[in-house]
Order: structure tokens, then sequence, then C-alpha cells
């Protein structure tokens, strides 16, 4: 594959996960990638293994003096691109990164410039059951997911997932404002406002919990509300 995938991982501490996720797409050997991890001022411990991937010159490599949020993360990385597609990864171990093959070969094969990876598609609902961490998450994410397809005129299936994929020039171009989890509703209402149909893969997902580092909050779900409304009627 001669195009190029950057990879994009905010990291707020993560030092359990970090190391783990990125040897995982580094032994992706059949894509043609660059990873770019931005640490969001981490306090344990994250920092020092990134630095040590950054030696190794394993990856490029962002730190931010203070905690900015996700999609504060995304914006640092905008500058350090060099793919021709790009892509969001957590740092943690709910998505597997193997299914970043089959959304880099949808984007280079396909007429789409904007590619999601499903946790929902073609899944029954007892199989997302075992897969998030709790019910409401689901119920949750169906409502989000529809609230967004009928006021940006998509047909997703999951609005919020982290695996969002673009065209290097196409995210480029798009201005980015929100510094938290708001960042995933921006997008897809900026997306959709230039009109562009966003595409869909299935993944695979184990949702954890917040004893094991979940961070995104039932308030959030709010917030990804307003930021709909925000961009698209405002």
């Amino acid at each position: 594959m001669k195009k190029k995938l950057s990879i994009i991982i905010p990291c707020f501490n993560e030092r359990k996960t970090i190391y783990k996720i990125v040897n995982k797409i580094l032994k992706l050997k059949k894509l043609n990638k660059e990873i770019i991890v931005v640490d969001d001022s981490s306090k344990d411990g994250s920092k020092a293994i990134i630095k040590n991937l950054e030696k190794k010159k394993l990856i490029k490599a962002i730190y931010h003096r203070k905690n900015l949020g996700k999609g504060a993360c995304v914006i640092s990385a905008k500058k350090k691109i060099k793919g021709d597609f790009v892509v969001i990864q957590d740092a943690d171990l709910e998505y597997y990164p193997s299914d970043l093959i089959k959304i880099f070969k949808k984007l280079n094969n396909s007429k789409y410039r904007v590619v999601y990876g499903s946790r929902i598609l073609k899944k029954k609902y007892f199989e997302n059951l075992k897969n998030f961490s709790h019910w409401i998450r689901i119920i949750g994410n169906i409502f989000l997911t529809s609230f967004s397809n009928i006021l940006n005129n998509q047909k997703l299936s999951d609005a919020h997932t982290c695996y969002k994929a673009f065209d290097a020039k196409t995210f480029k171009n798009i201005k980015l404002n929100e510094k938290n989890f708001n960042f995933c509703p921006e997008i897809t209402t900026k997306i959709s406002n230039l009109g562009i149909k966003i595409a869909e893969v299935p993944i695979r997902y184990k949702g954890r919990d917040y004893k094991e580092g979940k961070k995104i909050k039932f308030t959030d779900a709010f917030k990804a509300i307003y930021c709909i409304l925000k961009y698209k009627l405002f």
C-alpha cells in the first residue's frame, strides 16, 4: 500500500496500555503508516513511555503542558500529519488496530472521503450488550446517533465511534474548535455541513468501565447534543 495512514493517538494517563496499543499498530506490517501520539499532560508515567518510543523513532510525539482534552490533542496533531489519510485511535485497548486495515482499504478504494468504524453495524443487540460496559451506553449511543443523523442527514449506525478516518486534505481543511470529547459531534456535523456522506465498516469493540480508566461521562452526552446544535444551527 503506497498511500500512507496517519494515526493520531490522544493519550492521558494510559500507562498500562499506551505501549501495547502502539505495538499492536506497529505489527500491522501491510499498512503504510505513521503514528502521532499526543500526551495530554499525563501524570502516571505515560509520558516517559511515549518519550522512549519517540527516541526509538517509532512514533512522532507532541506533549501538552496542561491537560486540554481529546479534541485539543487532535488539533495539535494536525501540523504533523504527512499521510494521505488520517484516523483517530484511542490509547486504551477498547478498539482493535487490525480493523484499521479495512478502514484504510475503504478510503483508498472507494469514492468516500470519510469512513467511520462502527461498533454496531451488522451486529445483534445481545452481541452489543456483551461488548459495551453497560446497557445504558448502548441506549445513549443509539439516541445520540439518531439525533445526529436527523440533523446531519446521515445514515450512521455509530456516530460516536473513536475510529473516524478521513482523506487528509478534507481533514486539514476543517477548522476544529472543540478541545474535549465534543470533537466527535463537531467533526461529524462539520463534515455533514459540507455535504459529504460518511461510509461505515464494521469493527470490533470491547468497552471498559470507569474502574479500568473510562473517562467519558454521562454529562458528555448533553454536551454532544449542544455541540451538534451549535454547529448545525448557529
